[in-house]
C-alpha cells in the first residue's frame, strides 16, 4: 500500500515545496492549508509531475477542521506514516514592550497549538502504521533569541519544547519525532506576512545576502530525515545557508 504523508500549511513555501518533494520520493501527500485554490494548483502540479496528491482544507487553528483533516487521513489510500507540522509564521519586529499581544497569541495558536492540535489527532494514525514520523517545522528563533523577535521566537522555544517532550513521551513506541530548524529562507510570502504585505521590509532581510536558502533546500532536509531507515531518528537538524553563520552573524555584500 502506498505510505501517506500529511503536510500542513501546504499552500505556499516550505509546505508546498516539501509537498511536491514528498510525492517524488513515494508518498501520497494530503496537502493541508486554508486556501483551497493553491491546493488545488499544488495537487495537479504534483499529479502533472507524476505523483499522488489530496488536497484538504485545513485551518490548524481550529479544533473542528483539525478533526476533518483526521478524517480525510482516514480515508487515504493508504496507512499514515509522515505527519510534516509545517504551519506557522511570525508577525511583526516589536520590542517586548510594545509588542502587539494579538499577534502574539496568533504566533502560538498557529506555530505551537497548531502543532499540538494536529499530532494529537494524527498520532493514533501514525502509530498505527508501525512505522510513523512527526517531522516538527521549528526554526533556529527556537534556539536563539533577538530583539525585535520575542513573540516569534517564544512561539518557536515552545515548539521546540513540544517536539522534546514528545520524543520523550513517545520513547518505546512506533514513532520517530523530528525537528527541523531553518534559518534564513526566503519564500515569497513569510516576510510579507510579518510585515502585513510590506515588500521593502520584507526584502529588506536579505537584502545583500549571497544565495539565502529556498523552500527547496527545507523541503530536501526533512524529505532525508523522513526516509531514513525507520530505526534512525534524527532528533534535530539545523540547516542555515553558507552566508549565515549564526542568528547574529550574516555575511552581506554591500
Amino acid at each position: 500500500m502506498t505510505p501517506v504523508a500529511i503536510v500542513t500549511g501546504a499552500s505556499s513555501g516550505i509546505g508546498a515545496a516539501t509537498a511536491r518533494r514528498l510525492a517524488t520520493e513515494g508518498f501520497h501527500v494530503l496537502a493541508a492549508a486554508r486556501r483551497t485554490d493553491r491546493l488545488t494548483e499544488l495537487v495537479e502540479q504534483i499529479s502533472r509531475a507524476g505523483g499522488a496528491a489530496t488536497p484538504v482544507a485545513c485551518d490548524v487553528t481550529s479544533d473542528e477542521s483539525v478533526a476533518g483533516l483526521a478524517q480525510a487521513a482516514a480515508q487515504a489510500p493508504g496507512p499514515v506514516t509522515l505527519l510534516v507540522n509545517n504551519a506557522g509564521g511570525a508577525r511583526g519586529l516589536d520590542p517586548v514592550e510594545s509588542g502587539s499581544v494579538s499577534d502574539w497569541q496568533w504566533m502560538y495558536d498557529t506555530n505551537v497549538l497548531g502543532t499540538l492540535r494536529v499530532t494529537q489527532a494524527l498520532l493514533p494514525a501514525l502509530e498505527a502504521s508501525g512505522a510513523g514520523t512527526i517531522v516538527i517545522v521549528s526554526s533556529t528563533a527556537g534556539t536563539v533569541v533577538y530583539e525585535g523577535g520575542g513573540g516569534y521566537t517564544a512561539a518557536k522555544h515552545a515548539q521546540t519544547a513540544v517536539a522534546g517532550t514528545l520524543r520523550l513521551e513517545l520513547c518505546g513506541r512506533p514513532v520517530r519525532v523530528v525537528e527541523i530548524d531553518p534559518g534564513m529562507v526566503r519564500t515569497d510570502e513569510f516576510g510579507l506576512v510579518r510585515f502585513e504585505g510590506d515588500e521593502d521590509r520584507a526584502n529588506a532581510v536579505y537584502a545583500g545576502v549571497p544565495d539565502p536558502l529556498v523552500a527547496e533546500d527545507v523541503a530536501d532536509c526533512i524529505a532525508w530525515c523522513a526516509t531514513r531507515p525507520q530505526h534512525v531518528n534524527v532528533d534535530r537538524l539545523v540547516v542555515r545557508p553558507l552566508a549565515q553563520a549564526a542568528q547574529h552573524k550574516v555575511h552581506r555584500i554591500t
